[in-house]
């Protein structure tokens, strides 16, 4: 077995165009991966720290990572080089251990999350094997003899127009976002996003708004009068674009909503449409009334990150027919995620790399949801890089969905297009998780 020879860390940028940190690791026989590590906008109290220097404003606004860099390369690489390149988990054990706080605030997730990917990367180069392959060999160690391992293409959710912090707050609602569900494979799902996503784009001009205008993400960003003209105008697209509501696409939506929830008074303050005031009950009424109304399948973070009774409610009212996913909520920590189960919070869990910081994290808490009934959504973040590891995790470990944004901006469609050639490797028996993912 091959061990770990070398690591180099440098600053780089995402598709924001802020620093962010890449990692490359070479094997003592030459075998190489490099791993870039994405940033989010809407981020959560409970996530894992993104080490950023705020030592000048006059360099990137004290954005720099140059501190997580020199931390790679000065505290963690004399500590991990020699390690067997296949021994991850031992490996981000002692990552773990060498920051020694529980949100790997010293070093920085950033730093150590780099540092766990680009090992991986360079795990599969010294084996020869593609990376969806060799992570499906990490993710079937861990499973009961009972439990299947073979590697699914996702659904995607797929970001249409964007509100909230991804694009100017035009809207208070996140993403509204676009499900294939009657697709028969990845590819046919991919056609069908693709067509309507144009089309959307010109409705949206049609009608006066700004059609060329896109979000953090690459969904479209028009100044629209409420919160619901989003769905209403995907939904009119679909129609012309022949599409069957409900049966060939459905709706999904990111409300995120933490960043418009005012602790102090237990209000939801949508202020793009109207600065209406919500209390929980209320904003639970409004979700439900949505769905009712809208094909509406899945809900993302519809309650506030630290709202237990609010999800359990919220759950109890439409968990059985809608997919109610906990990204804040939940900040792939399974702790949090046990908190869930026990008091029946959602029912699915957005799966985030840099929310935790390591790809052992990551299995740990794709695996605890899928145990406890939970539905899993591999997920890129706002500020993305051409890193395209995220569909090679979704595949290998069957997690039955992904949320890369839109399809437009190549820092998208890299995973795109990645998944695309993972299809192709994978033959005419690939199997697609499809409208099943959802378990709705």
């Amino acid at each position: 077995m091959s061990t770990l020879a070398k690591l180099k860390a440098r600053e780089v940028f995402d598709s924001r165009g802020r620093p962010t940190v890449e990692v490359e690791a070479t094997t003592a026989d030459g075998a190489w991966g490099r791993a870039i590590v994405p940033s989010g906008a809407s981020t959560g109290r409970h996530e894992a720290l993104e080490l950023r220097d705020g030592d000048c404003p006059k360099r990137h606004n004290g954005r720099g990572v140059l501190l997580a860099v020199k931390n790679v390369m000065e505290e963690i690489a004399p500590k991990v080089v020699g390690i067997e390149i296949e021994d991850q988990g031992a490996l981000d054990a002692k990552l773990i251990a060498i920051d020694g706080t529980p949100n790997k605030a010293r070093l920085g997730a950033n730093a150590i999350l780099g540092v766990s990917l680009a090992v991986a990367h360079a795990a599969a180069d010294a084996c020869g094997e593609e990376l969806f392959m060799y992570l499906n060999r990490l993710w079937r160690q861990r499973l009961r003899p009972d439990e299947p391992g073979e590697p699914v293409l996702p659904l995607p959710m797929v970001n249409m127009i964007s509100g909230g912090l991804h694009a100017g707050a035009n809207l208070d609602f996140q993403d509204f976002l676009f499900l294939p569900i009657g697709s028969r494979s990845y590819t046919e799902a991919l056609e069908t996003t693709v067509c309507v996503y144009h089309a959307l784009g010109e409705v949206i001009k049609r009608k006066g708004y700004e059609g060329s205008l896109v979000g953090d993400e690459g969904g479209y960003g028009p100044r629209l009068l409420s919160n619901s003209s989003a769905v209403d105008l995907i939904l009119e697209t679909a129609l012309e674009c022949g599409l069957a509501l409900g049966k060939d696409m459905a709706i999904a939506l990111d409300v995120a909503a933490s960043h418009w929830y005012d602790p102090s008074t237990g209000t939801y303050r949508l202020s793009a449409t109207g600065d209406e005031l919500l209390d929980t009950a209320g904003m639970i009424a409004l979700l439900e009334h949505w769905v009712k109304q809208y094909p509406i399948l899945s809900i993302e973070d519809g309650l506030a990150e630290d709202d237990w009774d609010g999800w359990r409610s919220l759950t109890e009212r439409l968990g059985d027919f809608v997919q109610l996913i906990g990204d804040d909520l939940f900040a792939t920590q399974v702790e949090r995620v046990r908190r869930g189960v026990e008091r029946k919070a959602g029912n699915a869990v957005l799966i985030k790399l840099n929310q935790v910081g390591t790809l052992s994290e990551t299995f740990d808490a794709l695996l605890f949801a899928r145990r406890n009934g939970y539905r899993t959504i591999v997920s890129a973040r706002s500020g993305e890089t051409e890193d395209t590891t995220i569909a090679d995790l979704a595949v290998a470990t069957a997690a039955g969905q992904i949320k890369i944004g839109s399809v437009a901006r190549s820092e998208r469609l890299a995973k795109y297009n990645r998944l695309l050639r993972i299809e192709d490797a994978l033959g005419p028996e690939a199997r697609f998780a499809g409208r099943a993912a959802l378990g709705v």
